[in-house]
């Protein structure tokens, strides 16, 4: 008799400073593999496989991050009491923060309607050491009004081939931007944080690898004064010769928010 699979999507935060980013590696550690580790303790005697959204680079933390348990044998009994069971065994910088039944069909890939990062910096003077988990720090001074402008550039469907590195094979580099500002950043607040710090905040339903910190590179190299704004217009073009050159550090990246369609299951 072919055993049962469950499925539950479980939602999580966690804090990428001293991991290597989601996926399993070789000698590193990363979040992925504190979760299997964790999993396979507290189901000692369940077939585990997780399965997430989607990878996130070394140091980037998450707000709301998502992933697939696949577990044999039996089903949850009590979620909530499995919840705080996970919770209790995982480090401080993992934390659950919802977990539901799902059916088999669901495809945590393919399901995903919005992405919402946000991209925390600040500029001109040195941080607070305590700060270097959260935010970017640029020691230069910036034009954040030139910064402001040029980030409302890549809202739409645009051509991203610019923004990304070591891009996969059959890559897709036109994608829809569904929304790029920067703002006076209200999201993460600390006694230790500069007095003032600002946020990229950028929506779409994926994105290539990299494009985010490559936006945010572009646009930090527009601040300093060394490219203009139209630069910024020419890299969005099909048959550009624009490429950013400097990647912003993975620890300003946070995963904000994930929107899945749920209609299939």
């Amino acid at each position: 008799m072919q055993a049962i699979t469950y499925h539950y999507l479980i939602r999580l935060q966690f804090l990428g400073f001293r991991y290597s980013g989601w996926q399993r590696q070789p000698g590193q550690k990363t979040i992925e593999a504190m979760l299997v580790k964790t999993l396979k303790f507290i189901l000692p005697d369940q077939g585990v496989k997780i399965l997430g959204t989607g990878r996130t680079d070394a140091k980037v933390s998450a707000l709301d991050y998502a992933f697939e348990l696949f577990i044999r044998q039996g089903p949850i009994i009590d979620l909530g009491s499995f919840i705080e069971l996970f919770n209790t065994n995982l480090p401080a910088d993992i934390r659950v923060t919802g977990l539901e039944e799902i059916d088999g069909n669901f495809n945590i890939i393919q399901s995903i309607k919005v992405k919402e990062y946000i991209y925390l910096f600040s500029f001109g003077a040195k941080n607070h050491p305590y700060s270097a988990p959260f935010m970017a720090n640029i020691m230069e001074q910036l034009d954040i009004e030139s910064m402001k402008k040029a980030a409302q550039l890549f809202q739409g469907t645009h051509n991203f081939s610019a923004y990304t590195a070591r891009p996969r094979e059959h890559a897709r580099f036109i994608r829809d931007v569904i929304e790029c500002k920067i703002q006076d950043n209200t999201w993460l607040t600390a006694s230790f944080f500069p007095e003032k710090s600002y946020v990229l905040r950028i929506k779409a339903a994926g994105f290539l690898r990299y494009q985010v910190r490559m936006i945010m590179g572009g646009l930090i190299t527009l601040g300093k004064g060394d490219i203009i704004i139209d630069d910024i217009r020419e890299s969005l073009t099909e048959n550009t010769n624009f490429q950013v050159n400097y990647v912003a550090p993975g620890s300003g990246l946070h995963l904000n928010a994930l929107e899945f369609d749920l209609s299939h299951e």
